[in-house]
């Protein structure tokens, strides 16, 4: 490994700030060089139409890995609700730090429902589209992509009337005052939404050392059980799923929904189960297929 560690990450201001906190937790933990080594991925190329038309998550970490693979980079910082659940075996998710703020923020409104009737909302995520649909079917939803500043700049130029971000994004960028915060009770938030992860090679027995020093246990089991639901759902990047997990003591409390597109079906259901227990949130992800209908059954693997 070279004498200077190098974080491999987007090139967002946002994930700029991400590998930021990383390189901080490494230099207090280590007191190694670190340099951020920003890469343009295929998902920060194309930003006119909604990520899931375009090849879905994997937009976002393909340039990264082969980064990683070529040896350019000895490590990848990733926005954990940004990476498939599916990874290539030669890579290992080797820390993740203490999660933030988990929740979605409204801006241009108070709440959903003090949204104007028909009010235009900016959103590509299938997730937020159905959810606001849900509640509000009277809404016009908008595509809209782009980083935080570009989302904010259409709101500001009358594009939409609102539009929703995540509240993590916001703090690290030093936005606390940004928006409205919404619930989770209201809207689940996207799995790991809020979770910084760090991704080395897996035979980088050097690389995992020193980052396992930075992993965070609540936010690996919390994340954990919300990509396995994911994963047993078998759904696309067209498929809506909202879910959080939180640890309350030595149990894991599970909640989840899965939506149409439209938002006209909403299924939800929760669980608790102890750590380590890999098995319970297949379960949950079974039984909300179950309660399903064909239509919105249709959209997940493990309903077929």
């Amino acid at each position: 490994m070279p004498a200077t560690f190098r974080l491999g990450t987007r090139g967002s201001p946002l994930a700029l700030a991400q590998a930021a906190l990383v390189r901080d937790a490494i230099v207090a933990a280590h007191g190694l060089d670190v340099a951020v080594v920003p890469i343009v991925t295929e998902g920060d190329r194309v930003q006119d139409r909604p990520l899931a038309e375009i090849g879905g998550k994997a937009l976002w970490t393909r340039s990264l890995d082969r980064a990683l693979g070529e040896g350019r980079t000895d490590a990848s910082v990733h926005s954990m609700k940004d990476v498939e659940t599916l990874r290539p075996p030669e890579l290992a998710l080797a820390a993740m730090l203490p999660r933030a703020d988990v929740r979605d923020r409204l801006i241009g409104a108070a709440s959903v429902a003090d949204l104007p009737r028909a009010a235009r909302v900016g959103t590509s995520s299938p997730r937020r589209t159905a959810q606001l649909l849900s509640m509000r079917p009277d809404l016009t939803i908008v595509p809209l992509r782009g980083n935080v500043a570009t989302r904010l700049a259409r709101l500001a130029q009358g594009e939409v009337d609102a539009t929703l971000l995540a509240a993590a994004g916001l703090d690290r960028l030093g936005c606390p005052e940004v928006g409205t915060a919404i619930a989770p009770a209201t809207m689940l938030p996207a799995v790991a939404q809020g979770a910084i992860g760090v991704e080395v090679r897996r035979d980088d027995a050097r690389a995992l050392a020193l980052l396992g020093a930075l992993d965070d246990a609540p936010t690996r089991t919390c994340v954990t059980a919300e990509r396995l639901l994911l994963a047993a759902l078998g759904g696309s990047c067209h498929s809506p799923v909202g879910v959080l997990a939180v640890v309350e003591h030595d149990c894991v409390w599970l909640r989840a929904e899965i939506l149409t597109e439209d938002g006209a079906e909403r299924r939800s259901g929760e669980a608790r189960f102890a750590r380590g227990d890999d098995e319970a949130p297949v379960r949950l992800a079974y039984a909300l297929v179950e309660k399903a209908s064909a239509r919105l059954a249709a959209l997940f693997a493990c309903g077929s």
